[in-house]
């Protein structure tokens, strides 16, 4: 029997750079030794739909696994309900990817490659939640960065939520902060990340992106899912 396929469910965006970055993640995945058959969906913006892929892979087992960093509306209704809707009787779905240990180590190199050092003041920038469970997530996530940095970090939203990114930019620069870093916590490029260039911070480091760490642990969920899946079939 072949193994399950991985389905990739990321937001989607208008940005080109965007999607071709999750293009290259699921591509990065597929490519890794005994890796299985990567899907991608979208739950908003572009299509194909979780559901559409689902009913495209017709009775092949699946393990759908969120590319989100943070557990908000769309992975506690959009995908259970793509789900539900695919009429798919053979699949299982992970926790989401974030937060977790490996992406603050992967921000960390993103922060250095934009130029942060020890002094800098920096902000978690994240695209915001009205679910209480995300904004949860976040403030672990922020944790997380902190242990790594081993210096206090500031939480800001993108898009919903307060307090915004420049709001708290500001706030840094009048408690007499003298550079301001900006951590995206962000997977792909996209109009909230283009906004945090717009906030006022001295340097805004790279989304998390491609990297072997993030693969590894798209991996592990999806054998976490694997198992899952053996367990109930």
């Amino acid at each position: 029997m072949s193994a399950p396929a991985l389905v990739l469910v990321a937001h989607g965006t208008r940005s080109t750079r965007g999607v071709q970055m999750i293009a290259a993640l699921a591509e990065a995945v597929a490519a890794e030794a005994g890796a299985p058959r990567v899907r991608t969906a979208f739950v908003d913006v572009l299509g194909p739909s979780p559901a559409e892929v689902l009913r495209d892979l017709d009775s092949e087992a699946a393990v759908l696994v969120p590319a989100f960093l943070a557990s908000g509306y769309h992975v506690y209704q959009d995908v259970p309900r793509e789900v539900a809707e695919s009429g798919h009787r053979a699949v299982t779905v992970t926790p989401a990817m974030g937060p977790d240990a490996a992406l603050a180590r992967v921000m960390v190199l993103r922060l250095r490659a934009a130029g942060w050092r020890r002094g800098d003041a920096v902000v978690l920038a994240a695209a915001g939640s009205s679910d209480a469970r995300a904004r949860g997530d976040v403030r672990r996530a922020a944790g997380l960065l902190a242990e790594q940095l081993r210096v206090p970090v500031r939480i800001a939203y993108v898009a919903t939520g307060t307090p915004r990114v420049p709001e708290v930019v500001a706030e840094l620069r009048a408690a007499g902060a003298e550079r301001v870093v900006v951590a995206s916590y962000l997977l792909a490029h996209g109009l909230f990340h283009q906004r945090l260039h717009e906030a006022g911070a001295d340097a805004v480091a790279e989304p998390i992106g491609v990297h072997p760490a993030v693969v590894r642990l798209i991996l592990a969920r999806y054998r976490a899912g694997v198992r899952e899946l053996a367990e109930v079939r």
